[in-house]
């Protein structure tokens, strides 16, 4: 996605943190939405397929009730499930500008997959409203012969067309999501993806069970919206049919209790799978609260299995809402802490870029040499190690890549778990590229 390159614009360290604190609102928006449409589409076809094998009414009724109250609408689809996946591509081709691991061709499918997947699930809701009303229509006795034909006809094409539209729709988002979460899930690795190709990016396993994690969320939330629709209409008086009630509460109840049931060990599988350089412990308090959220909301799911009230219904959705919102921000935290010597990179180059609008393009000379001698060599030296690691054996990473040894001398990370993370220097950005051209020049001489 290199034409991406010609929108970017360059960022300083606060507009890279306002970001990323978009990119958290794009993503409370887009994941919790997608997640039940998803949850919707399965569960609606699930019930659709069932209702054919047992020839019971009932779970058609609820194949299209599920995907009239998980979907919304359209204008919300094209607004919550499109628009958010586009603003990520635009905000990450920003965050990782010229980096050598990108996540752009991931999202950018993402994006055709999901919009291609919402068009068909669409489609799916609106033709099994039509089937209901030529069912209707065609058991009306007062119409003519030739019209029930027709009507017949029509209900035929309307039944072809649900059963492909839903089916597709359900691949193109199982899909879909799966691109979206390699696409968010690759900057936290970030460090260690160097070997992975397009295909390897989407089987590793963090990814995929990062994917399983919110498939199942996407089950138990849609399985939550559709609980608490259904009680909010008994208590409005809306829906007065009993048997039908108690057979829908009894259904997603068991979907909720199954889907609910497995989150915490992907949850927990997420969490061990970063890499060691993204583990701080905000991630981790962020991951404790998601899973506490969790705990909590398995006390409402019991408490409705014995009484089934839209109180508890909705305190259990909203519960599982926050529950994914904490993980997501814990998640976000990881990818920023891994992606910190990047973004330096990036806000070194704006403070480049501002001092030559502004005229200061020509600094003094500086003494790399000295300025090693009095910063640096009271914790390094090149042949042993000392507070910090030997020189040679580190700087040899940074050979063609200056710009990150600076970046990572301007706003150090703990990288070896053997040493101590460095203190920041002080440096201003043209010391610490001074330095660090010292340090490669230094090591390009001692090898030859």
């Amino acid at each position: 996605m290199e034409f991406l390159n010609n929108f970017v614009l360059p960022q300083s360290a606060e507009h890279l943190e306002l970001l990323h604190y978009m990119l958290l609102i794009v993503l409370f928006l887009f994941i919790p939405f997608i997640s039940m449409v998803f949850g919707g589409i399965f569960l609606s076809v699930f019930y659709k397929r069932k209702a054919k094998k047992n020839h019971d009414t009932n779970y058609l009724r609820l194949a299209k009730d599920i995907i009239d109250i998980t979907t919304i609408s359209k204008s919300v689809g094209v607004i919550l499930g499109i628009v958010p996946v586009l603003t990520c591509v635009l905000i990450y081709s920003q965050l990782l500008h010229n980096s050598e691991v990108t996540n752009l061709n991931y999202l950018v499918f993402a994006l055709v997959l999901i919009s291609i997947s919402l068009f068909l699930i669409y489609s799916y809701r609106y033709s099994l409203t039509f089937n209901k009303i030529f069912s209707s229509f065609e058991k009306s006795t007062s119409s003519s012969h030739d019209l029930v034909d027709d009507v017949t006809k029509l209900r035929d094409e309307s039944n072809r067309v649900s059963k492909r539209a839903g089916i597709y729709g359900l691949i193109f988002l199982f899909f879909g999501i799966w691109f979206f979460i390699t696409g968010i899930t690759i900057p936290s690795l970030i460090n260690s993806w160097e070997s992975e190709s397009f295909i390897g990016g989407l089987f590793c396993w963090t990814v995929v069970s990062r994917f399983i994690y919110y498939i199942l969320f996407a089950v138990a939330i849609s399985g939550g919206m559709v609980i608490f629709s259904f009680l909010q209409d008994e208590k409005n008086k809306k829906n007065i049919d009993e048997k039908y009630s108690g057979f829908i509460k009894k259904e997603i109840t068991k979907v909720i209790f199954i889907s609910v049931f497995m989150i915490p060990f992907f949850a927990l599988v997420n969490l061990f799978g970063l890499p060691e350089s993204s583990l701080t412990s905000t991630v981790f308090v962020y991951a404790i609260s998601s899973l506490v959220l969790l705990f909590i909301g398995y006390h409402f799911l019991y408490l409705l299995t014995k009484e089934m009230q839209g109180t508890t219904a909705a305190l259990l959705f909203f519960i599982l809402i926050l529950s994914v919102a904490a993980n997501i921000v814990g998640e976000q935290k990881a990818m920023e802490t891994s992606t910190k010597v990047h973004s330096a990179v990036i806000s070194a180059s704006f403070e480049k870029y501002l001092a030559e609008l502004k005229g200061e393009g020509k600094t003094v000379e500086i003494n790399a040499a000295e300025m090693y001698q009095v910063k640096c060599s009271s914790c390094h030296k090149w042949d042993e190690k000392l507070v910090g690691p030997a020189h040679k054996d580190v700087i040899p990473k940074y050979a063609g890549k200056e710009a990150q040894l600076v970046a990572f001398i301007r706003n150090p990370s703990k990288i070896d778990a053997a040493f101590p993370q460095m203190p920041n220097p002080g440096l201003k950005p043209n010391e610490a590229q001074a330095i660090a051209k010292y340090l490669l020049e230094t090591y390009n001489q001692k090898i030859k």
